[in-house]
């Protein structure tokens, strides 16, 4: 191979000197420059280290050159690491802020941070906060039940008769195809005026309660009519309860019914399409309406289940499966002559929204084809349910079974898994339109203390698949007071717009009686249900004592979190809670499945440990010791947690008692001061409660700066902590100033500025010009340079971010920097506390050149000889760059410096994204570790129709087999094609609308996905180290090395000759996942309880009541006109990957 000419470096140097300058700003060196020699070539003979015999790389005519040796590379990197401490010591003012603070300790004090005092504090004030919603909740359930036994019965009611206001009024009205409009319905309903409500954030109307009827209810019917009229009263007790606690938020009765009742008044959110929103499909509803289920649901495939009877039995499956929440365990087969899972669950899994999403996608495989055989299915169902080895509910046991009609009852089955105690009951449902006697069907949920459901057509599904919760509610209903226990719900997104919530529920139990002497009656009449706004709980839990890096969280008995700082779902416009597990809001390891177990179990506990935890940025993973202090919450099913990093044990605070002092630091916060004394952007915290808030900071100082000029920071509306630490933290920054960085020339170093944040809220950026390319957080704590720099020891480099798919950064003007930061720690009395970061700002292009200067054999000006004919002579970073790369990456494996002109504007990319075999080559030989996880609160946008043909996606089109088939005809033709094709179009454009169009929400575009995480951090090596990477012709010799105090990694290799050295390229970006196999994970099953009461038996309980063909009747108007529409003009549309809808 020919070489190129190249030059020879000089012997090694001394050491280098601090902080190398540039002569002032003007034309820095090319890669091309030449200095003069400085000294002799260096020996041959200490080219030959014992370590790694390194080759001599020559070619015929050309000069002959090596790679550097270890000890070149070592120096190279220690004149680095000179560099970087020299210009930290000079510019970065540690130590001079550390006197700063020392100089002014009369102006504050150091606190301390009682880890198991703070907790529990907390842990009572949660407690007393849900304790007064638990009071106005019996009040509610209490009165309701007293109001439904007060009332009687109208046969004859009418819907003039019922003045109420109607939730939907305003959007029906404006609907011609509305029910009301399309009927002329007669119900008077209230016109309300509303106003705007901060709580609420909403308009609502204090006097007056708001009544929610699904579409597919009739509100003219008898039943509603009489629902109406008993549940006005309760108007009164939720304005009483307000009275009582005026930090009540909504109160809602979901009733048996369907029908809902809510305070204070609001118009519903009324979506683009069809609302199909029915609270008794509301998870907070199903938990108060019954105990915990175990249910195995069966389906009948055999060859008689054909065409729409097998699609409306996928459908009734699924509906089914949405009736079960994180409380429930279930399974799901299939059967003809012999039964089988639909999916790799081989036994009970608990029905959260991964495994249910499993069980859908499962149903949608099946295929009809065999004989009928109940006795197959009915046995795999009750061998499931006997099966003790798993973690199941241990309450409600149930059997489900889907099937279009069969004449056997199976009789012998019950008599050996059931009878005589009939623990598990059986629930029937006869789908499709068919010929077939049903009596076997009845029999059997009739004598297995069931129920018998029919399904005729689509619209039957929705409300057949959730009615067996009444027969589930016997028990609970007959058990009484026992069985009256408030139960709190997982968190989720309120219909109304509060934002995210949990809902305390209570059942409201039917007290009546058919007559003198009957039997109790055993109906639950509804669920009432207070809201409670997560952002109520969090303004219980301390704000800025924690520092950065500490934080309160707070789990459930399953496990998932009720508060936390990485709740942060992308797209709450789901029908399922936010059921996020602890484990995966942090990075799982040992020592948190053992904290998270013992939270479960209700247990106090306290644990020093070290772990992983991720940047704010999600670029990065630092392992760190963190302090760990719980307790549980009592009279809930939460427990909460204290985390606190060894350095946040202790805090300042502010004690400016001197007002000509406040005055003086205030004026720094003036803009007119920022020319000489540097930028200032202040923390967008909640200072006084009149400050108006905006994501402009510079807006933001001025609102605040309007406002302290009428109020002092001891005002009472302030929070007097917050002030006095932001005003002391102006006036410690701006000495910094002062002492430090006004005197300093930025240019000579090549620096773009100097920065200072603080925990008081403060960062100073000097000189003023430089806030302009300023784009880090002006909160602090939610800075990532900010919080990595107080979990490291050392300066923190950290490059502008750049994404593969963006441009490359344009390196104009100077104004690409680099971050350079190190927290300032303090010892003020043996107590050390870290209150603040400073840092510099590097100038790209000039670092960049000065980096291959410091890499090189050369000092100050000099400039080294060419190499003689005969010459042998190490290659270095400067002189050399067209054949030797040097760089240096981040802890991450973000490129921060390199010596290749060419990759200035690949700054701050990934690693592998610039040179993939060198990356790997580090990764392979343990400089880097990764680690992977799954974020499952990421935002996806919704997958495109699968099909390309002009048909409706999901119509059902007969085969010629279908035709043949006598058993397709009895029970299909009927309906004929016409509802087939009502069918395709409606399943997909009504059902699925409850998922994302349905409430009609700017959130509907996307749904909730998985997404798969990738960083890297430094592995064990922490040496030099030389290495080879073996490409078979194409050997790369490489040499890595840590540089000392700081978060880089040193390394220089030889540039890759051929593309035989191209490899396998690491991937750091985010990608889309269907996260962890489910199928492996429910092999494996995290800690959980369920809650501590079961209802599921009752001696009393009257069983007769355990069968009947219709149900309560939709509003046939309704249906026909939305088919007709949706016929009409409705294109289908894309289907989310998770389904979205809520409830109040």
């Amino acid at each position: 191979m020919a070489v190129p000419a190249w030059t020879c470096g000089a012997s090694r140097p001394g050491p280098a000197p601090t902080a190398l300058p540039w002569p002032g700003r003007g034309p820095r060196p090319g890669p091309g420059a030449r200095r003069p020699p400085s000294g002799p070539p260096r020996p041959l003979s200490l080219l030959l280290p014992p370590l790694l015999l390194l080759p001599l790389l020559a070619a015929p005519g050309a000069s002959a050159y090596s790679f550097p040796q270890q000890h070149t590379m070592q120096h190279w990197a220690r004149r680095l690491e000179q560099e970087i401490d020299g210009v930290m010591r000079i510019f970065g003012g540690v130590q001079q802020l550390r006197e700063i603070y020392k100089d002014n300790r009369n102006l504050f004090e150091v606190q301390e941070n009682e880890p198991q005092k703070l907790v529990e504090k907390v842990a009572g004030d949660i407690e007393s906060l849900l304790d007064r919603k638990v009071r106005a909740l019996k009040r509610l359930a209490d009165a309701a039940e007293n109001f439904q036994k007060a009332h009687r019965w109208q046969d004859n009611i009418k819907e003039e008769d019922i003045l109420y206001y109607d939730a939907k009024a305003d959007a029906e009205l404006d609907d011609p195809e509305s029910e009301d409009v399309e009927r002329g319905s007669k119900v008077s309903t209230l016109r309300l005026d509303f106003v705007e409500d901060s709580n609420f954030k909403n308009k609502v109307n204090y006097s007056y309660t708001a009544v929610q009827i699904p579409t597919d209810i009739y509100k003219g019917s008898t039943v509603i009519l009489n629902e109406l009229n008993w549940t006005e009263a309760l108007e009164n007790v939720f304005i009483e309860n307000r009275r009582q606690d005026p930090t009540l938020l909504w109160q809602v009765f979901g009733s048996a019914t369907g029908v809902t009742r809510y305070y204070p008044a609001t118009p519903w959110r009324a979506p683009k399409k069809i609302d199909l929103y029915d609270v008794r499909r509301r998870p907070w509803y199903i938990q108060g309406a019954s105990s915990p289920k175990d249910m195995v649901i069966i389906v009948d495939v055999s060859g008689s289940v054909s065409g729409l009877t097998l699609k409306l039995m996928k459908t009734s499956v699924c509906e089914m499966l949405d009736t079960l929440s994180d409380d429930d365990y279930v399974n799901v087969a299939s059967f003809n002559e012999k039964a089988q899972p639909v999916s790799c669950f081989t036994h009970l899994v608990q029905a959260n929204v991964r495994n249910k999403k499993v069980f859908k996608e499962a149903v949608q495989g099946m295929v009809a084809k065999g004989t009928t055989g109940y006795k197959a299915g009915f046995e795999y169902a009750f061998d499931q349910l006997q099966n003790s080895n798993i973690t199941r509910a241990n309450c409600n046991k149930m059997i489900m079974m889907f099937t279009d009609g069969g004449e056997d009852r199976v009789q012998d089955v019950f008599e050996k898994y059931n009878w005589p105690n009939r623990t598990v009951r059986v629930f029937t449902f006869s789908v499709g339109q068919h010929n077939y006697d049903v009596t076997p069907l009845q029999w059997m949920a009739c004598a297995n203390k069931g129920y018998y459901f029919e399904i005729p057509s689509i619209g039957a599904i929705r409300i057949n698949t959730q009615e067996y919760l009444d027969v589930l509610g016997r028990p609970m209903v007959l058990a009484g007071k026992e069985a009256k226990q408030v139960q709190w719900t997982n968190v989720y997104e309120d219909a109304l717009g509060l934002g995210l919530v949990v809902t305390g529920t209570l059942p409201v139990f039917n007290l009546t009686q058919d007559g003198p002497g009957e039997k109790k009656n055993q109906l639950i009449l509804g669920v009432m249900g207070i809201d409670v706004a997560l952002n109520d709980i969090k303004r219980l839990t301390p704000n800025y004592t924690l520092g950065a890096n500490g934080y309160v969280f707070a789990i459930d008995l399953n496990g998932y979190v009720l508060l936390h700082p990485n709740l942060k779902p992308q797209t709450t416009n789901f029908r399922e809670p936010v059921t996020l597990d602890f484990l995966d809001a942090e990075l799982e390891d040992e020592n948190k499945e053992e904290i998270r177990r013992s939270m479960i179990d209700g247990n106090k506990g306290h644990k020093q440990i070290r772990t992983l935890v991720k940047s704010l940025d999600e670029r990065y993973v630092d392992e760190v010791v963190r302090n760990y202090t719980w307790v549980p919450i009592r009279s809930t099913n939460y427990s909460l947690g204290l985390v606190l990093p060894p350095y946040s044990t202790f805090y300042l605070q502010a004690n400016l008692s001197d007002q000509i002092l406040q005055v003086k630091y205030f004026e720094f916060l003036l803009p007119s001061s920022f020319e000489s004394e540097g930028h200032v952007f202040i923390a967008p915290r909640e200072y006084c409660k009149d400050l108006n808030a905006s994501d402009n900071n510079t807006e933001f100082l001025k609102n605040f700066i309007e406002l302290m000029e009428k109020v002092t920071p001891d005002s009472k509306q302030c929070n007097n902590f917050l002030l006095h630490n932001l005003i002391l933290d102006t006036g410690i920054t701006q000495q910094l100033v002062e002492r430090v960085w006004r005197d300093q020339d930025l240019n000579t170093y090549s620096l773009l500025a100097v920065f200072a944040a603080t925990d008081g809220g403060i960062t100073r950026v000097f000189p003023n010009k430089a806030a302009e390319d300023w784009t880090e957080n002006p909160e602090p704590f939610n800075a990532s340079f900010y919080r990595r720099s107080l979990d490291n020891y050392g300066y923190i480099f950290k490059p502008p971010h750049q994404d593969a798919l963006l441009r490359p950064l344009e390196l104009e003007n100077d104004t690409v920097g680099i971050l350079v930061s190190t927290a300032v720690e303090l010892s003020l009395g043996g107590r050390t506390l870290r209150p603040a970061v400073v840092g510099v700002k590097l100038d790209l292009e000039a670092w960049a050149e000065k980096f291959k200067v410091l890499a090189s054999n050369r000092t100050h000006q000099d400039q080294p000889q060419k190499c003689g004919p005969s010459s042998h002579c190490e290659m270095d970073c400067e002189v050399n760059n067209e054949d030797l790369l040097c760089v240096l990456i981040d802890d991450g494996g973000f490129l921060v410096l390199s010596n290749q002109n060419h990759q200035w504007d690949q700054v701050g990319r990934f690693f592998s994204e610039v040179d993939a075999n060198l990356m790997l080559a580090l990764y392979n030989n343990s400089f880097y570790t990764r680690k992977e996880s799954y974020d499952y609160q990421a935002a996806c946008a919704p997958q495109p129709p699968g099909n390309l043909g002009a048909a409706p996606r999901g119509v059902f089109v007969p085969t010629i087999a279908d035709f043949l088939n006598l058993a397709w005809w009895t029970s299909a033709a009927a309906w004929s094609l016409f509802q087939q094709l009502l069918y395709g179009l409606i399943y997909h454009s009504w059902f699925q609308a409850d998922s994302a169009e349905a409430e009609g929400s700017p959130e509907a575009r996307e749904s909730s996905c998985v997404m798969k995480q990738t960083q890297y951090y430094f592995g064990s090596v922490n040496a030099s180290y030389n290495a080879i990477i073996d490409c078979g012709n194409c050997s790369r010799l490489f040499h890595a090395q840590r540089l000392t105090n700081t978060n880089l990694l040193f390394v220089v290799a030889e540039k890759p000759l051929c593309s035989q050295c191209e490899a396998g390229r690491l991937l750091q970006k985010e990608t889309h996942s269907d996260g962890p196999e489910q199928c492996e994970l429910v092999q494996r099953p995290r800690y959980r309880r369920g809650p501590h009461i079961c209802f599921d038996y009752n001696a009393t309980e009257d069983t007769s009541d355990c069968g009947r063909g219709a149900s309560f009747p939709p509003s046939l108007g309704v249906l026909v006109s939305l088919q007709l529409l949706l016929l009409l003009g409705l294109p289908p549309r894309p289907q989310p990957q998770v389904h979205a809808s809520r409830r109040l």
